[in-house]
């Protein structure tokens, strides 16, 4: 069973979408799955045209995402993993019609649109010993391993300071007035949940935590929507208050012109730091106290994660997702096989992570409203 390709559902990332294709992409750069059904859109015609473009069984293309998990939990050639990229409002209901129906799921974040949903989801998950990787994408960079085991080594000394920051410009106008579908969807509070903490704000959440090794204990939040009119955040700068006294700061902002996708970290210990740049993904910027910045690059000597290509060869966002696709890949195969996956696999981000991102967000914005309160996460 584990010498096949995995058998691949999605739900949503049909005709127009905007984040399907680069999860379709990412899995078959794995070459360890096939795409065989799809709930692609909640109309039957988009939904049968949508499976029809990307070769999938007329048969097994659904527009109601409930009769998908029961009907391919009853095949004897049912998927054997389904792929959620739906607006955040629907991640809940979807995730949980898979998990009832004994399928493994891999879902977008943020993992819902309020924390009580999230921490529901976790225990669903949790309780139906399923798999369930959350697509925190940027830790699938290989770089990013690296960072982490190289703080993890003490490397930096006793850790004093965490910034990270994620900046667009997109929408520093209101351009969910012009028509632009994915403006629409993510400024609107019934389906985003929140604004940029949910879209971007989560990512540098995670980000901050899965390097530094350290859970964030409590936060301090200036929230802000600048565009007139938007009902959601577009702009959070937070003070991060991490396990043993360190030190964190968190900028996200949608209105930041000049950014087309700014994510960057940087951490400051003792004896060295550490810079990560999504722009230069494939390197890393270390420092020792009183020497010359050290570039070490992807697969070069003495890394550990060197990814798909050789070094010199720069990988980017696709392959960055293609890795917490192959994370997942590992363990099913493992369990099929009744063994072990590699233990790189289990970086997967998974439903605690996708429940820390809500409190998260739940935290910032109740800071936000009490003028920039501490919150205890």
């Amino acid at each position: 069973m584990t010498r096949r390709r995995l058998r691949l559902g999605m739900v949503g990332g049909g005709q127009g979408a905007f984040f399907g294709a680069a999860h379709r992409m990412a899995a078959r750069l794995t070459d360890r799955f096939e795409l065989v059904a799809g709930a692609l859109s909640s109309d039957p015609s988009r939904a049968v045209a949508s499976a029809v473009d990307l070769h999938i069984a007329p048969e097994r293309a659904y527009s109601d995402f409930r009769v998908m998990a029961k009907t391919e939990a009853e095949r004897g050639d049912g998927i054997d993993l389904v792929a959620i990229v739906t607006p955040n409002h629907l991640h809940t209901a979807v995730a949980r019609a898979f998990l009832d129906a004994g399928i493994h799921v891999m879902c977008d974040k943020p993992l819902a649109t309020t924390l009580s949903d999230a921490l529901d989801l976790e225990a669903i998950a949790t309780q139906s010993g399923l798999l369930f990787g959350v697509t925190y994408t940027n830790v699938g960079f290989g770089m990013v391993r690296e960072a982490r085991a190289i703080v993890a080594a003490g490397a930096l000394g006793a850790l004093r300071v965490v910034r990270v920051e994620f900046s667009q410009e997109w929408l520093a106008a209101a351009v969910e007035a012009t028509g632009n579908k994915q403006a629409e969807w993510r400024t609107d509070p019934a389906r985003s949940g929140a604004g940029c903490l949910g879209d971007i704000g989560t990512h540098a959440f995670h980000l901050a935590e899965f390097v530094s090794g350290l859970r964030c204990e409590g936060l301090a939040a200036q929230v802000a929507s600048f565009v007139p009119g938007r009902r959601v955040d577009d702009d959070a700068n937070v003070l991060l208050r991490f396990q043993g006294g360190v030190h964190g700061a968190l900028w996200a902002s949608q209105v930041a012109i000049g950014h087309a996708n700014g994510l960057n970290i940087r951490l400051y210990g003792e004896r060295a730091s550490l810079a990560w740049s999504v722009a230069d993904a494939n390197a890393l910027q270390f420092a020792r106290i009183g020497e010359p910045p050290q570039r070490m690059e992807r697969a070069g000597p003495g890394t550990h994660f060197p990814g798909r290509l050789p070094s010199g060869h720069p990988e980017g966002f696709v392959e960055a997702l293609a890795q917490l696709y192959d994370d997942i890949a590992d363990q099913i195969a493992a369990r099929l096989a009744r063994g072990h996956p590699q233990p790189s696999a289990l970086l997967l981000p998974n439903a605690a992570d996708g429940a820390r991102g809500l409190r998260f967000i739940d935290a910032a914005l109740r800071s936000g409203r009490s003028d920039g309160a501490w919150v205890n996460l």
